[in-house]
């Protein structure tokens, strides 16, 4: 496989999540970007230098909110603080995306973009690269927005959805006869994430997929579609791109962010994009959205804990335990349950039943005196 060596092609890391979705242990002060769940460090870290297998680490940008900015340097003490870009507050992602891709013209102008998140893990690296160096070639040729997709094997409502024309794409001119594995679609629109029934009729229908939230493009081309689907944000990004690098950057991006409505990038571009495409990403991707998911990819259950040490468990199967070290858990005549258990606060949950987990953290947050625990 070919490695993308171009100076002009740059990857922006997105971790400004809220850590919600695994509570107990992801909280707001230390989402699951940068908790260690597996071997190889941090998400962030591990996407880091994943991506790092495709562009130079020097065109690496990380985008964070301000209070995550010392463990964005934890997670990766040798990272150029000056690729680190700080979101006053959290404003979605069309926000997040067209700042980080302010900085990234102001440094390039021919730059190409590759746009994920912090915190998904891919199981086939290799794979990945390919797909990720099959559109930046395209993002090139076909002068549109790239975009990866996740072919679904269940009815999720936990992901957006991208729905494609029927027909693959043929005819492409390839130097690499492996990339002609990867699938391209044109995309017919975008879908917010569906109830129950609508994510069954998704699954059905065969020509919805999962969006990874893996973008690729040029920085002209997105900053079209800014310019023509939300003109007062391309706007603002213009007085920021200004002010770059110079002693009114910060205050200028914190003027911004006080008045800038949240939209998402699915939403406020890529639905009303003219020219969008997206690749089959077939290289075992999760967003580790659920405790579920975790122990899915991760371990499975079986009585096994991530400590793998201080739990006893009597007549009890497919029980998964997460806790700090040097306490004891016992676990007795209980089946199918995951207990996640922090120095302040305890899950006990129904496997199975982990999505719920985010419900109970709205509840939280809605009673006095709980705010505290998230």
């Amino acid at each position: 496989m070919k490695q993308i060596a171009d100076n002009h092609v740059y990857a922006v890391v997105m971790a400004g999540g809220s850590g919600s979705k695994l509570w107990p242990l992801s909280r707001k002060k230390s989402p699951k970007q940068f908790l260690h769940f597996f071997d190889g460090g941090t998400m962030i870290r591990k996407t880091v230098e994943r991506i790092a297998g495709a562009v130079r680490m020097e065109n690496i940008f990380i985008i964070t909110g301000k209070q995550h900015w010392l463990l964005v340097n934890e997670s990766l003490p040798d990272f150029d603080p000056g690729n680190i870009i700080i979101e006053p507050t959290i404003r979605d992602t069309a926000t997040c995306i067209a700042l980080a891709t302010t900085f990234i013209r102001k440094r390039d102008p021919d730059a190409v973009t590759i746009v994920l998140p912090a915190d998904h893990l891919v199981l086939d690296e290799e794979q990945f690269l390919k797909t990720i160096t099959k559109g930046v070639g395209l993002a090139r040729e076909q002068r549109g927005l790239i975009t990866v997709g996740i072919h679904p094997d269940r009815p999720e409502t936990r992901y957006g959805y991208i729905q494609v024309e029927p027909s693959v794409m043929i005819g492409e001119e390839n130097d690499d006869p492996a990339d002609d594995e990867i699938a391209l679609f044109r995309v017919k629109t975008f879908a917010e994430k569906p109830d129950t029934a609508t994510a069954e009729q998704f699954l059905q229908s065969r020509d919805f997929w999962w969006n990874s939230g893996v973008f690729i493009w040029h920085v002209d081309d997105i900053s079209r579609e800014y310019r023509r689907s939300l003109p007062d944000l391309f706007e603002d990004m213009q007085n920021v791109h200004a002010f770059i690098g110079t002693e009114r950057q910060d205050s200028v991006i914190e003027d911004v962010y006080s008045w800038i409505h949240p939209v998402s990038i699915a939403y406020g571009i890529m639905e009303k994009a003219e020219k969008v495409y997206m690749l089959a990403g077939n290289f075992g991707w999760t967003d580790l959205g659920s405790w579920d998911e975790v122990i899915k990819v991760g371990l499975g259950l079986e009585g096994r804990d991530m400590d793998g040490s201080e739990v006893i468990m009597i007549d009890s199967k497919e029980v998964f335990v997460r806790k700090p070290h040097g306490k004891a858990v016992v676990t007795v005549g209980v089946d199918d349950i995951i207990v996640v258990d922090t120095p302040d606060a305890l899950l006990i949950c129904k496997a199975g039943e982990s999505q719920k987990v985010v419900k109970a953290v709205e509840m939280m947050r809605r009673e006095p005196g709980l705010e505290g625990f998230l």
